[in-house]
């Protein structure tokens, strides 16, 4: 998924919190809840660029 008010922060669905659904960095890090109206499915470059990164800053012991 992508948040949309946040500069396309690319992100996982982890569940609905009243009228908003909460999303985390792929790879983990902190929740935030968004509007649904905020969100939309991230394309293939978007996932694939995110994944990416978090392998990146895993392999240098940036990431647990």
């Amino acid at each position: 998924m992508v948040d949309i008010s946040r500069e396309g922060g690319v992100a996982e669905f982890r569940g609905v919190a009243g009228p908003y659904w909460s999303l985390r960095p792929v790879g983990g890090g902190r929740e935030w809840e968004v509007e649904p109206r905020y969100v939309r499915p991230a394309l293939l470059m978007e996932q694939l660029r995110a994944r990416t990164a978090r392998l990146n800053a895993r392999s240098r012991g940036e990431v647990l």
